[in-house]
């Protein structure tokens, strides 16, 4: 079994800085895609960022050049730092992780439980 647990989120000020964190345990061999969504109310889950385990990453237009995602493979963890943040981007921000099971060599996919980023004005 795998378990996915998002940390960091919280309420910041709009222009203020959060790091949200997501640790992976369980029946990993390795760890490939990784990514976070958000969930804002109201709106569709959407794709903000990605990161590929060589490190490649890709954004989403709404948070290119303010956040910021890395990756620990030696911790299954991923990483959001999010700088000049805006009201916009109060969401529920989920991690996605695409696990290569330790027992069976299976791909399978896992997300965490979403963790609240509110950002006042």
């Amino acid at each position: 079994q795998v378990t996915v647990v998002e940390s960091g989120g919280g309420l910041v000020q709009a222009g203020g800085s959060l790091r949200v964190s997501c640790e992976a345990s369980g029946n990993i061999f390795s760890i490939g895609f990784m990514a976070w969504y958000r969930r804002a109310p109201g709106k569709q889950r959407e794709l903000i960022a990605s990161v590929t385990s060589g490190g490649s990453t890709n954004y989403a237009d709404s948070v290119k050049g303010r956040f910021t995602i890395s990756r620990d493979n030696a911790k299954n963890t991923v990483y959001l730092q999010m700088n000049s943040l805006k009201p916009e981007d109060t969401a529920v921000y989920y991690c996605n992780a695409n696990v290569i099971l330790t027992t069976t060599r299976l791909n399978v996919n896992y997300w965490g439980q979403g963790t609240q980023v509110t950002v006042s004005s």
